[in-house]
Protein backbone atom coordinates (compact mmCIF):
# COMPACT_ATOMS: atom_id res chain seq x y z
CA UNK A 1 0.00 0.00 0.00
CA UNK A 2 1.40 3.64 -1.27
CA UNK A 3 0.17 6.43 1.28
CA UNK A 4 -0.11 9.35 -1.47
CA UNK A 5 0.75 12.10 1.46
CA UNK A 6 4.10 10.49 1.57
CA UNK A 7 4.65 8.26 -1.18
CA UNK A 8 5.22 5.82 1.64
CA UNK A 9 4.65 1.52 0.87
CA UNK A 10 3.32 0.98 4.32
CA UNK A 11 0.74 -1.14 5.63
CA UNK A 12 -1.91 0.55 8.21
CA UNK A 13 -0.02 -1.06 11.13
CA UNK A 14 2.96 0.03 10.00
CA UNK A 15 1.62 3.35 9.56
CA UNK A 16 0.66 3.32 13.22
CA UNK A 17 3.81 1.82 14.37
CA UNK A 18 5.54 4.90 12.28
CA UNK A 19 3.45 7.63 14.06
CA UNK A 20 3.87 6.20 17.49
CA UNK A 21 7.62 6.06 17.27
CA UNK A 22 7.65 9.86 15.91
CA UNK A 23 5.18 10.55 18.80
CA UNK A 24 7.24 9.39 21.15
CA UNK A 25 10.32 10.72 19.80
CA UNK A 26 8.64 14.19 20.07
CA UNK A 27 7.74 13.36 23.52
CA UNK A 28 11.66 13.04 24.42
CA UNK A 29 12.68 16.54 23.21
CA UNK A 30 9.83 17.79 25.32
CA UNK A 31 10.12 15.53 28.30
CA UNK A 32 14.16 16.81 29.16
CA UNK A 33 12.94 20.44 29.31
CA UNK A 34 10.20 19.79 31.47
CA UNK A 35 12.18 18.02 33.88
CA UNK A 36 14.27 20.39 34.24
CA UNK A 37 12.36 23.10 34.67
CA UNK A 38 10.25 20.92 37.35
CA UNK A 39 13.40 19.81 39.17
CA UNK A 40 14.38 24.01 39.36
CA UNK A 41 11.15 24.50 40.61
CA UNK A 42 11.25 21.87 43.37
CA UNK A 43 14.40 23.22 44.85
CA UNK A 44 13.42 27.12 44.68
CA UNK A 45 11.53 27.32 47.98
CA UNK A 46 14.89 25.72 49.44
CA UNK A 47 17.10 28.73 48.25
CA UNK A 48 18.08 31.21 50.97
CA UNK A 49 16.42 34.55 48.78
CA UNK A 50 12.94 32.64 48.55
CA UNK A 51 11.78 34.18 51.86
CA UNK A 52 12.03 37.42 50.44
CA UNK A 53 9.24 36.87 48.02
CA UNK A 54 5.73 38.67 47.67
CA UNK A 55 2.81 37.18 47.84
CA UNK A 56 1.77 37.16 43.99
CA UNK A 57 5.16 35.98 43.68
CA UNK A 58 4.30 32.98 45.89
CA UNK A 59 1.60 32.76 43.62
CA UNK A 60 2.98 32.50 40.94
CA UNK A 61 5.09 30.17 42.00
CA UNK A 62 2.60 27.74 42.79
CA UNK A 63 1.23 27.99 39.17
CA UNK A 64 4.38 27.73 37.26
CA UNK A 65 4.85 24.46 39.99
CA UNK A 66 2.04 23.12 38.94
CA UNK A 67 1.69 23.23 36.00
CA UNK A 68 5.37 21.94 34.74
CA UNK A 69 3.64 18.74 37.33
CA UNK A 70 0.96 18.58 35.24
CA UNK A 71 3.21 19.20 31.53
CA UNK A 72 5.32 16.30 33.36
CA UNK A 73 2.07 13.70 33.85
CA UNK A 74 0.71 14.66 30.33
CA UNK A 75 3.86 14.13 28.28
CA UNK A 76 4.96 10.87 30.27
CA UNK A 77 1.22 9.11 30.23
CA UNK A 78 1.44 7.84 26.75
CA UNK A 79 4.19 5.61 28.07
CA UNK A 80 2.01 4.33 30.98
CA UNK A 81 -0.71 4.06 28.42
CA UNK A 82 1.11 2.29 26.32
CA UNK A 83 2.21 -0.24 29.09
CA UNK A 84 -1.58 -1.16 30.06
CA UNK A 85 -2.56 -1.95 26.12
CA UNK A 86 0.48 -3.70 25.53
CA UNK A 87 0.11 -6.53 23.09
CA UNK A 88 -3.65 -5.54 22.39
CA UNK A 89 -3.75 -4.40 19.10
CA UNK A 90 -5.15 -0.79 20.28
CA UNK A 91 -2.13 1.15 18.52
CA UNK A 92 -4.32 3.44 16.52
CA UNK A 93 -6.12 4.11 20.06
CA UNK A 94 -2.70 4.70 21.41
CA UNK A 95 -1.65 7.04 18.86
CA UNK A 96 -5.14 9.62 19.25
CA UNK A 97 -4.85 9.07 22.91
CA UNK A 98 -0.92 10.06 22.93
CA UNK A 99 -1.36 13.09 20.85
CA UNK A 100 -4.02 14.80 22.90
CA UNK A 101 -1.98 14.15 26.50
CA UNK A 102 0.82 15.30 23.94
CA UNK A 103 -0.91 18.40 23.41
CA UNK A 104 -2.15 18.69 26.51
CA UNK A 105 1.33 18.92 28.07
CA UNK A 106 2.67 21.14 25.74
CA UNK A 107 -0.15 23.62 27.06
CA UNK A 108 1.11 23.31 30.65
CA UNK A 109 4.61 23.57 29.78
CA UNK A 110 3.60 27.02 28.21
CA UNK A 111 1.75 27.96 31.16
CA UNK A 112 4.89 26.66 33.13
CA UNK A 113 7.21 28.54 31.18
CA UNK A 114 5.82 32.31 31.20
CA UNK A 115 4.69 31.83 34.51
CA UNK A 116 7.94 31.23 35.46
CA UNK A 117 9.61 33.75 33.41
CA UNK A 118 6.68 36.06 35.49
CA UNK A 119 8.12 34.79 39.09
CA UNK A 120 11.70 35.74 38.12
CA UNK A 121 10.78 39.15 36.18
CA UNK A 122 8.65 39.92 39.20
CA UNK A 123 11.20 39.47 41.59
CA UNK A 124 14.22 41.16 39.60
CA UNK A 125 11.97 44.30 37.54
CA UNK A 126 8.55 45.85 38.26
CA UNK A 127 5.95 44.48 37.70
CA UNK A 128 4.23 45.96 34.63
CA UNK A 129 7.64 45.03 32.95
CA UNK A 130 7.73 42.02 34.76
CA UNK A 131 3.88 41.80 32.79
CA UNK A 132 5.26 42.68 29.67
CA UNK A 133 7.81 40.86 29.25
CA UNK A 134 5.83 37.77 29.69
CA UNK A 135 3.05 38.56 27.68
CA UNK A 136 5.71 38.62 24.75
CA UNK A 137 6.91 35.11 25.99
CA UNK A 138 3.81 34.02 26.00
CA UNK A 139 3.17 35.50 22.29
CA UNK A 140 6.50 33.71 21.55
CA UNK A 141 6.06 30.41 22.32
CA UNK A 142 2.21 30.37 20.72
CA UNK A 143 3.67 31.72 17.62
CA UNK A 144 6.34 29.23 17.23
CA UNK A 145 4.43 26.77 18.86
CA UNK A 146 0.96 27.10 17.26
CA UNK A 147 0.50 29.64 15.05
CA UNK A 148 3.16 28.99 12.64
CA UNK A 149 2.37 25.03 12.26
CA UNK A 150 -1.40 26.12 12.18
CA UNK A 151 -0.96 27.97 9.43
CA UNK A 152 1.31 25.86 7.45
CA UNK A 153 -0.61 23.12 8.13
CA UNK A 154 -3.64 24.94 5.89
CA UNK A 155 -1.59 26.33 3.44
CA UNK A 156 -2.16 25.20 0.20
CA UNK A 157 0.71 25.68 -1.82
CA UNK A 158 1.22 24.29 -5.25
CA UNK A 159 4.71 25.37 -5.45
CA UNK A 160 5.34 23.06 -2.53
CA UNK A 161 3.91 20.32 -3.70
CA UNK A 162 5.67 20.58 -7.28
CA UNK A 163 8.95 20.92 -4.89
CA UNK A 164 8.01 17.58 -3.12
CA UNK A 165 7.56 15.47 -6.21
CA UNK A 166 11.22 16.63 -7.17
CA UNK A 167 12.69 15.86 -4.37
CA UNK A 168 13.47 11.71 -5.05
CA UNK A 169 15.21 12.41 -8.33
CA UNK A 170 17.58 15.52 -7.14
CA UNK A 171 20.26 16.53 -4.96
CA UNK A 172 17.94 17.72 -1.94
CA UNK A 173 19.83 17.09 1.35
CA UNK A 174 18.59 14.56 3.84
CA UNK A 175 17.95 17.82 6.12
CA UNK A 176 15.66 19.31 3.42
CA UNK A 177 13.87 16.38 2.58
CA UNK A 178 13.51 16.05 6.34
CA UNK A 179 11.89 19.51 6.47
CA UNK A 180 9.61 18.71 4.13
CA UNK A 181 8.11 15.49 5.39
CA UNK A 182 7.51 17.44 8.72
Amino acid sequence: MVDKAYGRHETEKQRWDRNFADLLQELRVAQTGIQILFAFLLTLPFSNRFSEVTQFQKDTYVVALLAAAGATAMIIAPVAFHRALFRQGRKPELVRYAHRMATGGLFFLLVAMVSSVLLVTDFILDRPLAFLLSAITAVFFLTFWAAIPFFRRNWIDEDDEDEDEEVAGTDVTPGETADRAA
